[in-house]
């Protein structure tokens, strides 16, 4: 099927040249802010944040009276990010050289003896400078050593997403003390600061602490040399998933493929015996590589040699040997397809890859921006890179229908959020005049809020994709989404800004309108149509032309950022899927609250006025429908009220 998305670049080559210190765009902007005690580095798969670490650590301990620097990464094999590299050679003024003594990212368990007292030694000897663990070695020893120890160390923490607010978060706890109790520096690098649940990453107050330094998607891929477009689509299939793969998966194409988690719906409960269908699906296994582990598969009908290499693999030994020649890739022959599970997401490096395959929906945005990172490194074997989600669809006959459906909305969801990620940014301001012109990437907006202070300021420059994961996860926004009718404005002006609320306690009501109408603008804008008649710029909202200099918040507001996400839906499904889907989600329809019939109030007088009739529950409109169930909501309201007193 079509992609939803498809974004072209522009191949400008900026995000991989380097300056004069060996440093790409994003590594330098990050080196800018190098004096930072704590600094939050945001940016996407591939952008190379592993060596915009060594800059600030080695500058941390050359110039900032840093003695020790611990990097933590979440498992033992994107240790190796963290090997010695030669950076002199490139213009910078030291190397880059831990101690293969202290790389606990080394086989064995992670809170084992040995590696706890490795770590306490490192901290005792005052001239060993770098340690690299994970982030479950970190935890472990950090439970005998008391905050202090911290003083003038830097901790790094790599795919900073794991940490988190809630109490029970071991890591986001210890963080905490640590910045509480000693002088430590903390670099925070994630892909996407987005988790997926409820829970915060930072809470405002520890946040608010954080120098930011955001490098976006559309920057890194924009800047690429080779890679110049990127597609998002996805592929529903009924019964078995393992009966559509060979529908979808191109062995011609550097692919990785996700299966389902066990525990997911889309699962068989037989890992290994998804493997073996997929390579049986590919053709005939002739052997497998006693020494690397790669299988090698004989292509149906052609006889082409496909090597496959199987993370799904349970045995350690085993898993081992292949990882490690996963690792030592150098040619593009080297490997054709990775079927995996959990492992091969988060700084997993193969340049090569052409088309993430990932079956079943997601549990987190961030899951998915790591996935699709997988096939967007830049590599001159390709010039489009695809990510294809393998998705259940309903069946009327399911007693799953409504987890299907769930997973569904929010799979088409996190495409649309991704959508607005990999587009350029405009820079929103305040139209004061007709005379006052906007420069190049900037929009000038009637009636616009700019923001009043540097929190907002900052929520709008660094955190804008974050706030948008979390209104488009919100329940009653996925409900907006699925076609059932509620009025733009009420999504914009009553949905949205209590998801703001929720996500930034501490904003005035000022503030949350400020960033509410930012992030509507950005939204509705991002997937509008702009062009150029003559010397004039028009936008399409609405179904309708508007001159952009007639552009006024009003009129935004009155626009649904997610009908995009109906319509793709609607494109997406047969009818009859559309019916049980809608059917589905109008059991658990939104529930009327005063501030959406006080929005729905002028137009039913005005309903009434042209029709002289009261709106009905039965119409075929679904607007009539809802403005009758405003009526019986504002009855059933006054009667409360009165017999009350």
């Amino acid at each position: 099927m079509p992609n939803i998305v498809e974004v072209n670049y522009h191949q400008t080559g900026e995000s991989t040249v380097t300056n004069p210190m060996g440093m790409r765009d994003m590594q330098a902007r990050a080196f800018e802010a190098r004096d930072a005690q704590y600094l939050l580095l945001k940016a996407p798969p591939a952008s190379g944040k592993s060596r915009a670490l060594m800059f600030l650590a080695l500058d941390k301990l050359s110039n900032q009276g840093i003695k020790k620097v611990i990097v933590a990464v979440p498992e033992r094999s994107i240790g190796s990010s963290f090997d010695r590299t030669d950076l002199m050679r490139h213009g910078f003024f030291a190397n880059w050289e831990p101690n293969d003594q202290y790389n606990l990212c080394t086989p064995g368990s992670d809170g084992s003896k040995s590696k706890v007292e490795a770590f306490h030694n490192f901290m005792r000897k005052p001239n060993e400078r770098i340690l690299i663990c994970t982030h479950a070695t970190l935890r472990f020893a950090c439970e005998e050593l008391e905050e202090t120890v911290f003083n003038d160390t830097l901790i790094a923490i790599d795919e900073f997403h794991h940490v988190s607010a809630d109490v029970n978060n071991r890591l986001g706890d210890l963080l905490r003390n640590i910045i509480d109790k000693s002088t430590a520096h903390i670099i925070a690098m994630t892909g996407s600061y987005f988790r997926g649940d409820s829970v915060p990453i930072l809470t405002p107050e520890d946040e608010a602490r954080f120098t930011k330094v955001t490098y976006n998607y559309y920057q890194q891929l924009n800047g690429y040399k080779y890679l110049k477009s990127l597609g998002i689509g996805y592929h529903f299939y009924q019964g078995r998933y393992t009966t559509a793969i060979s529908e979808i998966l191109d062995t011609d194409k550097k692919t990785i493929l996700h299966i389902p988690n066990v525990n997911a719906g889309e699962s068989t409960k037989k890992k290994h015996d998804e493997v073996d269908f997929i390579l049986d699906s590919i053709g005939t296994v002739i052997r497998q590589d006693p020494a690397t582990g790669v299988i090698f598969v004989k292509r149906e009908p052609d006889g082409k040699i496909i090597k496959v290499a199987d993370l799904v693999e349970d045995n350690p030994k085993e898993r081992d040997k292949i990882v490690a020649y996963l690792r030592n890739i150098k040619s593009v022959d080297d490997m054709d397809l990775i079927i995996a599970l959990g492992m091969a997401k988060e700084g997993f490096d193969w340049p090569y890859c052409e088309h993430a395959l990932t079956v079943g929906y997601r549990g987190s945005l961030t899951e998915i921006i790591q996935i699709i990172g997988r096939a967007t490194r830049d590599s001159e074997n390709k010039t489009h890179a695809q990510f294809t989600n393998l998705i259940a669809q309903p069946d009327a006959a399911d007693d799953l229908v409504k987890l299907s459906v769930n997973n569904m909305l929010k799979a088409i969801t996190a495409s649309l959020l991704m959508e607005q990620v990999l587009a350029p940014n405009w820079s929103f301001k305040t139209k004061m005049s007709d005379t006052d012109k906007a420069k190049p990437g900037e929009l000038k907006i009637r009636g616009l809020k700019e923001p009043s202070s540097k929190r907002v300021k900052e929520i709008i420059e660094s955190d804008l994709n974050d706030l948008k994961a979390a209104i488009l996860q919100d329940d009653q926004i996925m409900k907006a989404i699925s076609g059932q009718v509620v009025e733009p404005e009420v999504i914009n002006k009553v949905l949205t800004p209590k998801i703001i609320r929720v996500k930034y306690p501490e904003l005035s009501e000022e503030e949350v309108e400020e960033v509410r109408q930012y992030v509507v603008t950005d939204s509705v804008v991002k997937k509008a149509e702009i062009v150029e008649q003559g010397d004039k710029r028009f936008i399409k909202m609405a179904d309708q032309f508007v001159n952009l200099d007639d552009l006024h918040i009003d009129l935004i507001d009155q626009v649904n950022p997610f009908q995009r996400a109906f319509e793709v839906l609607s494109k997406s499904v047969d009818t009859k899927v559309l019916k049980v889907i809608q059917e589905t989600i109008h059991a658990t329809r939104i529930k009327m609250d005063f501030e959406e019939a006080k929005i729905l109030w002028p137009k039913i007088q005005e309903f009434v006025k042209t029709y002289e009739k009261q709106p009905s529950i039965n119409s075929n409109d679904p607007l009539e429908r809802r403005m009758a169930e405003c009526v019986i909501y504002l009855k059933e309201e006054k009667r409360k009220r009165m017999a009350n007193g």
